[in-house]
């Protein structure tokens, strides 16, 4: 389970972003945060956040 990288308390769904929702919208504001929230969601159902695999060439990164 994902920690909050502000204040450290668990995130209970499998979103894209490491930040809870208090501490989002203090950030960021509601309809800000909504929105990185989904774009980011959007993105990682897409397959467009590969952490950790920079280096690997696209060719090699479709194969994974």
């Amino acid at each position: 389970m994902a920690k909050c990288v502000y204040c450290k308390t668990e995130i209970g769904d499998e979103r894209a972003v490491d930040v809870c929702n208090r501490c989002g919208i203090k950030v960021w504001g509601e309809k800000m945060f909504q929105a990185i929230i989904d774009n980011m969601g959007n993105a990682k159902t897409k397959g467009d956040l590969h952490q950790g695999l920079i280096n690997i060439d696209t060719e090699k990164k479709s194969k994974i």
